[in-house]
């Protein structure tokens, strides 16, 4: 993603020490944080913790000359890609929803034409109130997003509906918003991601070791690309990504019925999930005692999601092989019709399973591109980018 514009307001909420954290999460991003502090946030965290994470001068008053952005302020309105106000105040929420315009913050958000993505923080009754209630309404019909706020313990100790949203779920959103005009802007992808889980009893499974980072590396880096991306999940040991619609399953039959209700009307699906080959035959509904010294376990084989599903114009596989890397997943890429399939290679020695890291071949109907070893992400956006390729031509 080439650099983007982020202008950050942070308002006199107590969660403005969590602003920190965001401005450097979005900092190591590669986003350009532009800080805009009202005088009461300077009063719980202090504008040197903004600049020291962001490299950029913080902007606290309208009239301080020796900042750029403060005379003029529409500068920092114009040089927006977006306007993120973290935490919003129900004071700052009010005063936007009016058009009051008495500081540079509210100022930016008056004089900006960027988009406007809100993270409420404050206690839940002040959250809860109708007056803040229509404030939010008001806004939301305007176009402003809102992430947030969260439920849990509160600064005053109650517990309640009000906390900051989870840094990593507002990066999110900020990534979703900052990708609408990408190269995959407006189109519908629908990845597969984690392993499935089979029961043997209710307690008891038949899985795999996949951990999910790959396709959720592709759901975050098709979100930044602006794609509308539907993530089907199953079992997975990785945080969900932010931005996405997920939809959780465990079984291959219940994967199978999600992607199939998924690709009615998707342009694209990559099927990164370790999906399990075989299912125990007859699954018990009470556990299994250890009453004997052997079990046998009779398996039979699961629906092949690909086999007979309608709908995605590009169609991306993957194959985990031990042997024969090439041969066998060309073999799949034929039987299963896909426009694209990632092999990986399995092994004692490099294993994809849990790592951040993966060496693959791409495999379409012409070429066979080996690929050295990637950040899942980059990898990711290598996949996207093919996809992409794909697209243009159908």
């Amino acid at each position: 993603m080439a650099e983007r514009n982020v202008v950050l307001g942070v308002t006199g909420s107590i969660a403005a020490y969590k602003a920190v954290d965001l401005a450097s999460k979005l900092t190591q991003a590669g986003v350009s944080v532009r800080t805009v502090m009202t005088e009461s946030a300077t009063k719980l965290v202090t504008p040197a913790s903004f600049r020291a994470i962001t490299g950029r001068p913080v902007s606290t008053d309208l009239f301080e000359l020796t900042n750029p952005y403060a005379i003029e302020h529409v500068s920092l309105a114009e040089v927006a890609d977006l306007l993120l106000i973290a935490p919003a105040t129900a004071n700052v929420i009010a005063k936007i929803a009016v058009g009051i315009a008495d500081d540079l913050l509210t100022c930016t958000a008056l004089a900006t034409r960027a988009p406007i993505l809100v993270a409420p923080a404050m206690h839940s009754a002040m959250w809860e109130n109708p007056a803040t209630q229509a404030n939010v309404e008001t806004l939301r019909q305007r176009g402003i997003a809102f992430v947030g706020p969260a439920e849990g313990r509160l600064a005053s100790g109650g517990v309640g509906l009000g906390r900051f949203a989870p840094v990593p779920e507002i990066v999110g959103e900020v990534f979703a918003i900052l990708g609408r005009g990408g190269d995959l802007a407006g189109k519908r992808i629908v990845i597969s991601a984690g392993g499935t889980r089979e029961p043997i009893d209710p307690i008891r499974f038949v899985g795999n070791r996949s951990s999910g980072k790959m396709g959720f590396a592709l759901a975050e880096a098709a979100r930044d690309r602006g794609a509308l991306v539907s993530l089907i999940c199953g079992a997975t040991s990785a945080p969900r990504p932010s931005g996405i619609t997920v939809v959780e399953v465990e079984t291959t039959a219940a994967m199978r019925d999600a992607v199939g209700s998924a690709c009615a009307n998707a342009d694209a699906l990559i099927m990164a999930a370790a999906v399990a080959d075989y299912a125990p035959a007859s699954p018990t509904a009470g556990k299994l005692k250890k009453t004997e010294k052997e079990r046998s376990l009779r398996l039979e084989r699961t629906p092949d999601i690909l086999v007979g599903l309608d709908g995605p114009r590009v169609r991306v596989g993957f194959a985990a092989e031990t042997d024969a890397l090439v041969d066998n997943a060309r073999r799949k890429l034929i039987e299963k019709h896909l426009d694209l399939i990632v092999a990986n290679r399995i092994g004692a020695a490099e294993s994809p399973f849990g790592s951040d890291v993966n060496r693959v071949v791409l495999i379409d109907a012409d070429t066979d591109q080996e690929l050295p070893r990637l950040a899942k992400r980059e990898l990711a956006d290598r996949i996207l980018d093919r996809v992409v390729g794909f697209l243009d031509r159908s």
